[in-house]
């Protein structure tokens, strides 16, 4: 079994999830994919298992409800580790993050670091076909992180990431409160807080051509007030 597994969840990503697991696949070295779906009403869930005729390391797991995008993760993060990956990496289902920039986050984790982030702002902003208001709304959400935790990251809400193994089983996975940005930003603080190693690798961040965007209002104000928390809880040793 390869080392490497890359985690997607899926809602509603019938118009994208063939092209990028066939990406996937065709990378050298080799990446298992384990597909976390929410019970996509689209049916991307049954083009996943149609696919799994073809590519035997892929995997599926399926949500019944539809519960955000941290709790996405970390079930795949718990079914990693319980099959015994060394590399789990995070990756977006609609091709905004290039399944071609795997083997180079994979590259990182092997040159002593324990977390690779796929990074759109470590050099200028490196975003193509995003509207304005969301490269701001990312831009300052990251830049807004960095001032209030610390963290030595400049794209603290990446979503294109890669962990070794350590990382994940150190971390509390039952313990991670948040979803969206706010998710990510924790699991970044968290490893960093924990003495782990964390690496920008730039990356050119591509805005989704088919599908639509799971980003909401909520998920946004989350990333706001819960950065606020986590240094709240850090300061009294309740991370």
């Amino acid at each position: 079994m390869p080392e490497n597994l890359v985690i997607i969840p899926t809602y509603n990503e019938a118009e994208n999830i063939q092209n990028v697991l066939r990406r996937t696949f065709s990378l050298d070295p080799a990446f298992d994919v384990l597909v976390v779906d929410d019970n996509s009403p689209d049916g991307t869930f049954q083009m996943v298992k149609d696919l799994q005729k073809e590519f035997p390391r892929l995997h599926l797991e399926i949500r019944k409800t539809k519960d955000g995008l941290g709790k996405a993760y970390t079930r795949g993060f718990k079914w990693a580790l319980s099959k015994n990956y060394q590399f789990i990496f995070e990756m977006d289902a609609d091709l905004s993050h290039n399944p071609d920039d795997l083997p180079r986050l994979l590259n990182a984790l092997g040159n002593g670091n324990d977390v690779a982030v796929g990074s759109r702002y470590s050099h200028g902003v490196n975003v193509v076909n995003w509207p304005m208001t969301r490269v701001l709304l990312s831009f300052i959400a990251s830049k807004y992180a960095r001032l209030i935790t610390g963290l030595p990251v400049n794209d603290a809400t990446a979503g294109f990431v890669g962990y070794k193994r350590a990382v994940l089983e150190t971390l509390d996975l039952d313990k991670i409160k948040f979803k969206g940005y706010g998710f990510q930003i924790e699991m970044k603080y968290k490893a960093w807080r924990k003495g782990f190693k964390l690496i920008e690798v730039p990356i050119i961040f591509t805005n989704r051509v088919a599908g639509e965007s799971k980003i909401s209002a909520n998920i946004m104000g989350e990333a706001v007030f819960g950065v606020l928390m986590l240094r709240i809880r850090s300061i009294f040793g309740k991370l």
